[in-house]
């Protein structure tokens, strides 16, 4: 945990990105690190977790991190969360929590709140297209004998 706290606070002073920080850790051994780039990279998505996250992947040559765990200055945004449960880490740890990120000026409560309204009740319109072409791609996929599953 000193770790990512110690890369949020570097990557905070250097103007390279947001205040934010994560390590991934395999049996007791770092596995990968990561710091927000998102203004850096202009990357929306360049948030710390998901920076270790894919660090990690490459690492370990594998999408899940199942025997991993993750520490990360801040509580997990929602999308981090998302990633991190699709990247299966088996456990999160993190220092400063959702409205400490919010007093800082990162509040992702609108995100939160978003996520339980319904398609039509949420703030950036979402309309269904081209459903039965779409599932194509789906009947592709079961029909695929070798593919790996996830």
């Amino acid at each position: 945990m000193e770790r990512a706290i110690a890369l949020a606070a570097q990557n905070a002073r250097s103007g390279a990105g947001g205040p934010f920080g994560a390590v991934i850790v395999r049996r007791g051994r770092l596995l990968a690190e990561g710091v927000n780039s998102v203004t850096h990279t202009n990357d929306p998505t360049a948030h710390a977790e998901i920076v270790a996250i894919r660090e990690a992947c490459r690492k370990s040559g594998h999408f899940e991190l199942t025997d991993c765990e993750l520490y990360t200055s801040c509580e997990p945004c929602p999308m981090c969360l998302g990633a991190i449960y699709w990247a299966r880490l088996g456990r999160i740890y993190y220092a400063c929590d959702r409205a400490d990120a919010a007093a800082a000026g990162f509040d992702d409560s609108f995100i939160y709140d978003e996520i339980g309204f319904p398609l039509g009740g949420r703030s950036i319109p979402a309309r269904q297209l081209l459903r039965r072409q779409g599932q194509a791609a789906f009947r592709a996929w079961a029909e695929t004998p070798d593919k790996i599953p996830y």
